[in-house]
């Protein structure tokens, strides 16, 4: 199985703060799944980078990418417009349960505009930027990503 982690923050990348959230998890996809490859990538807000980066992933045959950061409303928060532009189908049951489950700590949750979708088999979640949000959020959903991985890669649809 092979899982990536993209970071998306222009301080991170241009090395003006460390990058918290991304490590957090990778961490915690290692525990889900302890024999997966795992890449972690860093990248600035820049939406065709973006967009570049989820192409080349899912043309490797990845089987999950989760973004981290740029799904806020800041003027460069560019991650779910990347993702649309490369999905060929929405899963937006995902996205809403990490709102959800996210707004029950933190009212400004809902101002996340994280989405998830397919692009062929690969499974494409966008998470929060805050360590403790891109944590949260996972936890949330991370029984559904399993299941929707499963399901996208040929298996059934119930368990």
């Amino acid at each position: 199985m092979l899982i990536a982690v993209i970071t998306v923050s222009d301080r991170c990348a241009r090395g003006l703060m460390a990058d918290t959230a991304g490590p957090a998890i990778q961490a915690r996809v290692k525990n889900e799944w302890p024999s997966a490859e795992i890449r972690a990538l860093l990248l600035e807000d820049d939406e065709d980078a973006i967009a570049s980066a989820l192409e080349d992933l899912s043309a490797q045959n990845t089987d999950l990418v989760l973004t981290v950061g740029g799904t806020g409303l800041g003027p460069r928060d560019r991650t779910p417009e990347a993702t649309r532009r490369v999905i060929d189908r929405e899963a937006p049951g995902i996205a809403e349960a990490m709102r959800v489950a996210g707004a029950e700590r933190n009212p400004y949750a809902w101002l996340s505009r994280g989405i998830a979708g397919l692009r062929g088999r690969t499974l494409i979640v966008n998470l929060p930027g805050s360590r403790r949000g891109a944590e949260e959020s996972w936890m949330a959903v991370a029984a559904l990503v399993r299941h929707g991985m499963e399901i996208a890669a040929g298996g059934q649809s119930h368990p």
